[in-house]
């Protein structure tokens, strides 16, 4: 899934928005936990989750692959429940009126053909939460 939004603040705003778990919780409204699992930032750093969007409560441990300060964090399944793989990009590109927020992910179901149709079924629900998501992390940023 690939999403933007364009929202009317600089991304040095918005970076602390992304990589503080407080300030996560106010967003991404499909966590009940968002936090690091030890003290390291940046490259590297160990992220816990947990996240119920469709069907069960997932529990995922991400590594940051990527972190640029104010430009990019991507997040990669270290291991976890209820899906084979799971990878997140979150971007900020900056513009003239502020910048532009960009999520995409990308989520493997276990369960082989099954999985394929499962996931297929819940996209539409997960799209609404996203949608939902990036609209909330605008007005935070805006406000």
């Amino acid at each position: 899934m690939h999403r933007s939004i364009d929202i009317a603040a600089t991304p040095e705003h918005v970076w602390p928005l992304l990589v503080d778990p407080d300030n996560v919780m106010h967003w991404y409204t499909t966590l009940h936990e968002f936090r690091y699992v030890d003290e390291r930032r940046g490259p590297g750093a160990h992220v816990h989750t947990e996240e119920r969007a469709v069907g069960p409560m997932l529990k995922i441990d991400f590594e940051a692959a990527e972190w640029v300060d104010n430009r990019l964090l991507a997040f990669h399944m270290m291991s976890g429940s209820g899906v084979k793989a799971y990878d997140q990009r979150w971007s900020l590109e900056p513009l003239a009126s502020g910048c532009r927020f960009t999520f995409d992910e990308h989520v493997e179901l276990p369960f082989g053909a099954l999985g394929k149709l499962l996931g297929a079924a819940a996209r539409r629900t997960s799209e609404a939460h996203v949608t939902q998501m990036l609209a909330a992390l605008k007005g935070l940023a805006e406000a």
